[in-house]
């Protein structure tokens, strides 16, 4: 694959391999990763414009309107949709997990645990500025910044329920049978954390997260950022299937985000 071996790619593989399953909730870890008809939602779009975002030094708002109205079919909720329509969008107090599912280059993009929190709190706040809303974010972002800077599953999951009181005692063994949908923070955040925790590899975090028969690709999405930040790699037959649904564009921002933020880290 050349130099795209070199891109920031595991949050936008759990989105397109979750894809297929956000309305046909899957049960179990067993399934095909990707289909005739996986392909990015507004997961992929998001986090790619926070990459964007963070590599110019844009305004978020106005990157994030530029990703959104250039690609309108890929599935946003009706509020942000009304929000990237706007003349002059302002956060909706949202507490839904389109904060965590985008934050994942914050992870990667400090040098310093308080830096990145800071910024995961700006990524949300522009929509989602209920405290639940931050807080999957922050969460999100932390768990990448903890996972690159070499800490290990313990510690990931004792900060992240120290600091943010969400409850990891569980395994999606424990948490699948009763497990539905849902798109709040505080009901997708810990348990795509939980996936990432039970995990042996990148893949079987991907089929966790997804097994559990939730929203599939915003969970695949956060789970995936982990851990891919924890494993340092991701297979190569994942990269290639995702790397040919992508645009051209998505492609050359998350290499250059590669380049600049996380190459030497």
């Amino acid at each position: 694959m050349s130099r795209r071996c070199n891109i920031l790619i595991g949050a936008i593989a759990g989105d397109i391999i979750g894809s297929v399953y956000e309305f046909n909730p899957n049960k179990s870890i067993n399934f095909p990763l990707f289909e005739k008809y996986s392909r990015f939602t507004d997961d992929t779009v998001m986090t790619v414009a926070n990459a964007d975002w963070l590599l110019t030094h844009e305004d978020l708002v106005d990157v994030m309107k530029m990703y959104g109205n250039n690609y309108p079919a890929a599935g946003y909720g009706g509020m942000f949709m009304r929000w990237l329509m706007s003349d002059n969008p302002q956060p909706y107090n949202s507490y839904g997990n389109g904060s965590a599912m985008r934050v994942s280059p914050v992870g990667w993009a400090f040098d310093t645990l308080e830096e990145t929190l800071e910024k995961a709190k700006e990524s949300a706040a522009i929509t989602h500025n209920h405290p639940e809303g931050i807080k999957g974010a922050q969460a999100v972002a932390a768990c990448i910044y903890l996972a690159r800077t070499g800490k290990s599953k313990e510690e990931i999951k004792a900060y992240i329920e120290n600091t943010f009181g969400y409850d990891l005692s569980k395994t999606c063994e424990e948490i699948r049978p009763a497990y539905s949908f849902f798109v709040s923070c505080q009901e997708s955040v810990p348990e795509s954390i939980i996936a990432f925790l039970d995990s042996t590899g990148f893949e079987h975090a991907i089929r966790l997260a997804i097994s559990l028969g939730g929203d599939a690709d915003t969970m695949g999405a956060i789970t995936g950022s982990i851990a891919e930040a924890y494993y340092q790699e991701i297979p190569e037959e994942i990269k290639r299937e995702v790397l040919r649904r992508l645009p051209d564009e998505f492609i050359e921002v998350m290499e250059s985000f590669y380049e600049k933020f996380v190459m030497d880290k």
